[in-house]
């Protein structure tokens, strides 16, 4: 099935597009205008997802409208791919050097459907030993494109073996939510040493 999903560029932005606008449907021609290709190009894709179950089309009047397939089996799969490429995810993956030492990085994958965030969300969770001026800056330029908050949290890796270990609450939730790992191993990060 991936030799169906990601073999041309085209098809990857349109995925790009919808995965992280999950929420949304959009007609032919506001995704021909935000992709930058061709009507041809994007309606064959278009039909090619369509057939694949990625994408559900519905039709208003004479306009039809695609929106990305949320219980897709690869849904959740191709947002965190998505994710490390786009927005605040390959920020942090692209300023990583800059940062610091991070041995975590966890974007929740409830943020990228288009949650509303509160004040109890952790959107993004770093771990390491870190920048905290420089992620700020990092997160208030990504906010300032999404036009939309990011609850960041970000600790060192002796806070939080301390509070994993101790079920903290907080920790508690960030590990039971659904999630992307920019950087760190998944297993490693939900182990309690």
């Amino acid at each position: 099935m991936l030799n169906k999903i990601l073999v041309s560029e085209v098809r990857v932005n349109i995925l790009k597009l919808l995965l992280l606008n999950p929420n949304r449907a959009f007609h032919i021609r506001a995704i021909v205008r935000q992709v930058g290709a061709e009507i041809n190009a994007v309606r064959r894709e278009l039909d090619n997802l369509f057939e694949i179950n990625l994408v559900n089309r519905r039709q208003s009047s004479n306009k039809i409208f695609y929106q990305i397939e949320t219980s897709h089996p690869f849904f959740s799969d191709l947002l965190s791919l998505v994710a490390k490429e786009e927005g605040v995810g390959a920020a942090i993956v692209k300023n990583e050097k800059r940062i610091g030492m991070i041995d975590y990085a966890v974007l929740s994958l409830a943020f990228l459907r288009g949650r509303k965030s509160t004040a109890l969300d952790v959107d993004l969770f770093i771990v390491g030993d870190v920048d905290l001026e420089v992620i700020k800056n990092v997160v208030k330029e990504e906010e300032g494109k999404m036009n939309k908050e990011i609850n960041y949290s970000v600790m060192n890796m002796e806070e939080f073996m301390s509070r994993k270990r101790t079920n903290d609450p907080f920790i508690y939730r960030v590990m039971t939510q659904s999630r992307t790992m920019l950087i760190g191993d998944d297993e490693k990060f939900c182990a309690v040493v």
